[in-house]
């Protein structure tokens, strides 16, 4: 049974529609002022919030802008009911993040039509995508059709690259957000001193170049194809609205995005304190469950190697000599076999 919060301070409507709510098989908790409101709020969790506008002590606006300061409550679809159509008042409450509005009067079916939609869509969006191209389609697809965005295009545009192909270089003005498709992508940055350091390698399943269009900057980083790849092109704008318009969307476009933020913290962590060969056991470790559709092999130049590691490429090159001789790795030419990857584990453990 979904859990309703009802925040009305005239006692005749709110009796009403807390009646018409349950009648339909709703559980409905109410409150009669906004203060209340969202203590209850915080305490019941509810599915979806009904919250008058007008109201003394703290208007609908704060209940709202109150219940988005929490992590708990900021995802939960809310409706407002308000006397007034003044269309300032729409666009103040949609602009706050609201869901809905219901014009007092309205009949029951008025209402039960909108809180059964916004239940459905929420239902829709909070589902769970794959971290595949299907996957992804079906989260645009299920934000168009159920939260506040409007996309450019239902079309979903894949691009091919070939291996070398820069996408974009430091300094460029961000016009996309991507996701592999297929391939694998180097994304590497310069210091003052033009070395490079490799940032990611991403692989089917990942999202990159958002960051600078979230901090609203130019690329900090450069990219590059290790190999033939395929790429789904996500447009700024299209981004931006997946990000801003909608809380549950964004919640779990976000949940999408961020896929390997974590790793990305840890491999930065294990750059700034481990011992070199700790920092290559480790690198060695990333690659290989980024190669691992190729089994225990990883193709990677020394160069590439060693800016993902950070240390020189001479002390790179030594460091794998003696792992070779150690009978944890086999080189040969440009690629590298992990042979005992337990060993490799319990070196950065």
């Amino acid at each position: 049974m979904k859990k309703i919060l009802l925040i009305e301070d005239n006692d005749d409507v709110r009796e009403n529609t807390a009646e018409i709510l349950e009648l339909s098989n709703y559980r409905v908790v109410t409150a009669p002022n906004g203060k209340q409101g969202i203590a209850l709020a915080l305490q019941e969790l509810p599915d979806l919030i009904i919250c008058d506008i007008m109201m003394p002590e703290l208007d609908g606006y704060g209940v709202l802008h109150a219940l988005h300061k929490h992590p708990q409550t900021a995802a939960i679809p809310f409706i407002f009911l308000t006397a007034k159509s003044e269309k300032t008042d729409f666009r103040k409450g949609m602009g706050m993040g609201a869901d809905d509005y219901i014009t007092k009067p309205f009949d029951g079916t008025e209402l039960l039509n909108a809180v059964e939609s916004r239940l459905k869509k929420t239902a829709a969006i909070k589902q769970l995508f794959s971290q595949d191209i299907k996957g992804v389609t079906e989260f645009l697809d299920s934000a168009q059709q159920s939260g506040h965005v409007q996309l450019t295009s239902e079309e979903r545009e894949v691009n091919s690259y070939k291996k070398k192909q820069v996408l974009y270089t430091e300094g460029q003005r961000p016009v996309a957000v991507y996701f592999v498709v297929s391939g694998k992508v180097l994304v590497r940055k310069s210091n003052e001193d033009s070395k490079e350091f490799v940032t990611d390698i991403c692989i089917p399943g990942d999202f990159f170049g958002f960051t600078a269009m979230l901090e609203e900057i130019n690329y900090r980083e450069a990219a590059e194809f290790l190999e033939d790849s395929e790429l789904m092109i996500i447009p700024k704008k299209d981004f931006l609205e997946l990000i801003n318009h909608d809380q549950q969307v964004a919640k779990q476009f976000i949940r999408l995005l961020a896929k390997n933020v974590s790793d990305k913290e840890e491999r930065l962590v294990n750059l700034a304190y481990n011992s070199l060969r700790k920092k290559v056991a480790n690198g060695l470790l990333h690659l290989a469950e980024k190669f691992r559709e190729s089994g225990p092999v990883i193709e990677i130049s020394r160069e590439h190697l060693a800016h993902i590691v950070g240390s020189a490429t001479e002390s790179l090159i030594r460091t794998l000599s003696d792992f070779k001789a150690e009978k944890m790795i086999d080189i040969k030419g440009s690629r590298i076999m992990i042979l005992d990857e337990k060993r490799l584990v319990n070196l950065i453990g």
